[in-house]
């Protein structure tokens, strides 16, 4: 495959690729990078957000490398295939991003948005020795059967053979914890994509208070974190729908440019 590159931006108005769908979006998108970068979960021009193109499963929108999540707007967003053309957009995706990303996409339709970054406390879980998430908080409930730990940390993925090597991992799994490196979070909608990495890393956050203050964590039993979790699962979507516009509406006010 090859490296990603900047082909004919006529190709994006050729393709139809301009469509209300696409522009909404876009403009979801963005938000989730700017929230992200408000709390602190970004790592310099680092990490990638991604989702498949509404209408276009053999596209995905990505950021662009060079620019921090706090600079992403709706239309510096990348439009790019999963062989490397980068169809609408200046610049190219970050290698990384792009051998991993496209290939979750394209081996698991259901991961229509993926977002994967090195936020600090959920990546500390993953540096640890043993299961990351200690089910003992009720937000770390919500990923109770949904995780996935990536026990063989092998650098930067920089080709097609890691990228399947990660995607394999994430079969079946929302959240995938990348030991040694950072977490994976897919999802059928941006939305609920970026609900679940918030609530990652406020599980991982508590997880790591309750972790310094030496006594031991108490385990919720089986039978109630199941139960528990089918109860959060109930309304999910819309819940997460909710989150997202709240952090839409947030940003109108503080960070409006997001929209451009």
């Amino acid at each position: 495959m090859a490296q990603p590159h900047p082909s004919a931006p006529t190709l994006l108005r050729n393709s139809g690729l301009d469509t209300p769908e696409v522009r909404q979006a876009r403009v979801d998108l963005a938000a989730c990078f700017r929230m992200a970068a408000r709390l602190g979960l970004q790592e310099g021009i680092c990490n990638h957000l991604s989702v498949v193109v509404p209408g276009r499963p053999d596209l995905m929108l990505v950021n662009p490398y060079g620019l921090s999540f706090a600079e992403v707007t709706a239309s510096r967003l990348l439009i790019c295939d999963f062989e490397g053309n980068v169809l609408a957009g200046e610049g190219v995706p970050e290698a990384t991003a792009f051998f991993i990303h496209a290939r979750l996409h394209l081996r698991h339709p259901r991961a229509v948005a993926a977002f994967h970054t090195h936020m600090p406390n959920a990546t500390a879980l993953s540096m640890l020795e043993g299961p990351p998430l200690v089910w003992a908080g009720q937000t770390a409930l919500k990923f109770y059967g949904r995780t996935a730990v990536d026990e063989e940390y092998n650098g930067l993925a920089l080709d097609t053979a890691e990228g399947d090597r990660i995607a394999a991992v994430m079969e079946g799994a929302d959240i995938g914890f990348l030991k040694n490196h950072g977490v994976m979070v897919v999802g059928p909608s941006i939305a609920e994509a970026w609900d679940d990495l918030y609530y990652l890393e406020r599980a991982a956050e508590v997880q790591r208070l309750a972790f310094s203050t030496g006594r031991p964590l108490k385990p919720v039993p089986r039978e109630v974190a199941e139960r528990t979790y089918a109860q959060m699962r109930e309304g999910g979507d819309e819940s997460a729908r909710l989150h997202l516009e709240s952090v839409k509406r947030i940003l109108a006010r503080a960070e409006p440019d997001y929209l451009d």
